[in-house]
């Protein structure tokens, strides 16, 4: 694997860091803000963290039970 090239580190005790990227991946992440750098730092601090949401989009869709074999319903 290769490893990142750290270029300086920067005033505010961040380091820059050279990644490589796919383009489509960068395209997506730009419709998100102008600051692509940040949605790829917030999102490793959730992944190191462990975080996980708990919203719609990420829960795990349950089907409905299964209908009992006949002569098994609670008439």
């Amino acid at each position: 694997m290769n490893d990142p090239i750290v270029s300086s580190k920067l005033p505010s005790g961040k380091v820059d860091l050279s990644v490589q990227i796919d383009a489509e991946l960068l395209e997506q992440i730009s419709h998100l803000t102008n600051d692509p750098s940040k949605v790829i730092e917030v999102a490793v601090r959730q992944w190191l963290s462990g975080s996980r949401r708990d919203d719609e989009v990420t829960r795990t869709v349950y089907r409905n039970p299964p209908v009992p074999p006949k002569g098994e319903w609670n008439d």
